[in-house]
């Protein structure tokens, strides 16, 4: 006898109740939760610092041992094989109303009781506490990364990606050890992600070791501009090679400016240009763990062997656009946040780094119908701009001076600018730097009044916008 065809929605229907996945998004609110209604629940949340919550008797009340990753809603979405991303993947109402989370690393450290900090269930629950949003884990380290380009796509679906931290270094491949993504793998999805970011996707937000991620991955980025530039031999319709013959003279300025610009701290030279392994992230001059005051971005004193033309540019991207922690700084009380980190993205680099992508979106303008056939339509998709926000005091003599950035994108022909956001600390953590369910979570009044919350729930709220 013939078999009766499977029916997949059956079949779906099955595991999806096996898993204990909500096929609802939300899950405090009497509706199913949308990408509009977090949105505006976001701006009701930031509107003041006593308004009430919108879910009245729905502040969580913790049974710490159920609020972990895959156990029970609203942590049970885990996606950390490829069966559960394809069961994903037919749940779109699920995953473009909810906020992905990237885990580099189990745990972003050891906290000062010697207990793991797992900062992801943080972002998930003031993100249900505040928006009824939904929070999807992808663990890098547990799942590995088939397919860096696919999953990016994925990710860009949904309302925003939040790439969290990890104890390993950005510069040190052999501290990926032990798990199912190195380094390479990690970076091949960030260089994605920030190729991604377009009018029909949702910011990235990079947190710590993301934020380092994000430094390595312009870099990787800018030279691979350079190296595909170099090598190509003509533009289609460029009949005269005007356009590419301008466009490898920008990349060889790039070039020469990268390989000779030195990374110095405390007077010591770490890195003699881009190609050096510490030229994005180095080891900090020392550990910086504890609640910090964010500080606006100044000019360093001793920084003659940075080229002023990466000063001018930097500050030019200053005044033109708005990164929302640096208008924060300007308008709100004292912010006070989270450091917990023993490496920093360095300064030169991050100049560097805003200086080629100017140079290159310059260049790139009146040739981008050229470019937009060719097989440097990629570069189209780079950042505008890079612009450091913040730094903070480490001690009276050393600074993380690349504290928070912002990644500018401008839109080819409407000139409209989208924005994603790094910062070195964890505007997710309390002062006592332990993850939710090892602690209390805060109650909504009580997150209306955390710096680093709210600072977390603005870059959301703006992103979202764009």
């Amino acid at each position: 006898m013939a078999k009766l065809p499977v029916d997949p929605a059956a079949n779906q229907a099955i595991l999806l109740q096996q898993m204990g996945w909500r096929t609802r998004p939300g899950i405090l609110g009497h509706h199913a939760a949308s990408p509009q209604s977090i949105h505006a629940l976001l701006g009701y949340f930031l509107n003041d610092r006593d308004s009430p919550t919108p879910f009245p008797g729905r502040d969580m009340l913790l049974d710490g041992s159920l609020f972990e990753w895959g156990v029970a809603p609203p942590l049970e979405k885990v996606i950390s094989s490829p069966a559960e991303l394809a069961l994903l993947l037919g749940l779109p109402e699920i995953y473009r109303h909810s906020v992905s989370v990237i885990e580099p690393w189990k745990n972003v450290g050891i906290n000062l009781q010697g207990e793991e900090v797992r900062a992801s269930k943080n972002v998930a629950y003031i993100l249900q506490q505040v928006a009824d949003a939904d929070t999807i884990l992808y663990p890098m380290w547990e799942s590995g990364i088939g397919n860096p380009k696919r999953l990016a796509s994925i990710l860009s679906a949904g309302i925003a990606t939040i790439v969290e931290g990890g104890n390993p270094s950005a510069h040190d491949p052999a501290s990926f050890d032990g798990t199912k993504a190195s380094l390479d793998d990690i970076l091949s999805l960030v260089d994605e992600l920030l190729l991604h970011r377009s009018s029909s996707s949702g910011p990235s937000i990079f947190i710590c070791l993301g934020h380092q991620l994000a430094a390595a991955s312009h870099i990787r980025l800018i030279k691979r501009a350079v190296r595909e530039v170099a090598s190509l031999q003509r533009l289609s319709l460029d009949a005269d090679r005007t356009a590419i013959t301008a466009l490898q003279s920008v990349c060889e300025r790039i070039a020469e400016v990268g390989s000779a610009l030195p990374v110095i701290k405390s007077g010591e030279t770490l890195a003699n240009g881009w190609h050096d392994t510490l030229f994005a992230v180095a080891p900090n001059e020392m550990v910086e763990v504890g609640t910090r005051r964010l500080l606006p971005y100044r000019r360093p004193r001793g920084s003659d062997h940075i080229p002023g033309e990466l000063h001018e540019a930097h500050a030019l991207v200053a005044d033109e656009l708005d990164g929302v922690i640096d208008t924060m700084l300007k308008m709100e009380r004292e912010l006070n946040i989270e450091m917990f980190h023993g490496d920093e993205v360095n300064e030169e680099a991050a100049l560097f780094a805003n200086w080629a992508y100017k140079k290159l979106h310059d260049t790139l303008i009146p040739m981008r119908y050229e470019i937009a056939v060719s097989p440097l339509s990629w570069l189209l998709n780079l950042p505008y701009a890079l612009e450091i926000l913040s730094q903070t005091a480490v001690d009276e003599d050393h600074l993380t001076e690349v504290s928070t950035t912002c990644i500018y994108y401008k839109d080819w022909e409407t000139h409209t600018i989208r924005r994603s956001f790094t910062c070195q600390f964890h505007p997710e953590l309390m002062a006592d730097i332990r993850d939710i369910g090892k602690r209390d979570g805060l109650r909504y009044g009580e997150l209306k009044s955390n710096d680093g919350v709210r600072l977390l729930v603005r870059l959301l709220y703006h992103g979202m916008q764009e």
